[in-house]
């Protein structure tokens, strides 16, 4: 059972980190690049749509395992030090209450997504109907 503790804490640690990486993003400090990687980054962890889907065998798996630490480990050389650790000790206090904000964060996230669909939804069929009318007069 040392194993599964241990993937355990690992697990609680990059929700933390995920969390205190979402309040960095909101810090006044935090220079707006860093804000824009994390935005991604967070809404990437949090988002029930991945690069590659869970069911394909054995890659599937790559994306949660390896970008989301690289990304949660670029963005952190990104914030200020002294953010981080007032973040750090903010994510790690609500954790240990329990408010986390995930509905919250979930609600961005879902969001984002409807803004992404519907973007492109109205290029394509912008796309198809421009084509469509040249092809009619063609």
């Amino acid at each position: 059972m040392p194993i599964l503790e241990n993937l355990n804490k690992r697990v609680q640690h990059l929700k933390s980190e995920t969390f205190a990486l979402y309040l960095a993003a909101r810090h006044p400090e935090t220079p707006c690049y860093a804000k824009l990687f994390v935005a991604g980054v967070v809404a990437y962890a949090l988002s029930p749509i991945d690069l590659i889907p869970d069911f394909v065998p054995i890659l599937g798996y790559v994306d949660d395992l390896v970008l989301i630490p690289l990304g949660i480990a670029v963005a952190v050389k990104m914030i200020p030090p002294h953010v981080l650790v007032e973040c750090r000790a903010t994510a790690h206090e609500s954790m240990v209450r329990g408010k986390t904000g995930s509905r919250i964060a979930a609600a961005v996230v879902v969001g984002i997504w409807l803004v992404l669909t519907a973007a492109f939804s109205i290029w394509a069929y912008e796309a198809f109907a421009t084509s469509s009318v040249t092809t009619k007069r063609g």
